[in-house]
């Protein structure tokens, strides 16, 4: 019986990483007006409900690739709602003609370059930004 434990402990212990959690950091640039965020703002934001900040100012919203690992577990975290149904949602939303998703961009440099270079952006990263031209507004937990 010990030795079953045994083994249920290092399978467990071996399967950790996997069940490892991220942060999302929602940022913005150093410029920007914007000084914070709901999870329900970024919400609309991210699901083109709204295109512009609480304050009133516009807002370009951009996304990493849909090929990008950590996008999946982005929108589990900012909606609760898997890959495929972030995609259907949108894909029904462009069909009516009513909506856009958020600019796709290649990579995370892609992203930090985006976004701090126009005030008006806002992006996300998949851990804590070392650019001091970028200032977070939200970070989401991802659920584990």
């Amino acid at each position: 019986m010990r030795f079953i434990t045994q083994l249920i402990a290092a399978a467990l212990m071996a399967s950790g990483p996997q069940l490892a959690h991220a942060d999302f950091y929602l940022v913005v640039s150093a410029e920007s007006a914007q000084r914070s965020l709901t999870h329900k703002q970024a919400v609309d934001l991210y699901m083109g409900r709204v295109r512009a900040y609480p304050d009133g100012e516009a807002a370009r919203v951009f996304d990493l690739q849909r090929s990008q690992a950590d996008r999946e577990s982005f929108y589990y975290a900012l909606t609760g709602l898997s890959q495929a149904q972030v995609n259907s949602y949108w894909s029904r939303l462009q069909f009516s003609g009513r909506n856009l998703p958020p600019e796709q961009l290649a990579d995370e440099a892609a992203m930090v370059a985006a976004v701090r270079s126009n005030p008006n952006a806002i992006g996300w990263l998949p851990h804590e930004p070392t650019d001091r031209r970028l200032r977070t507004l939200l970070v989401l937990k991802e659920p584990h």
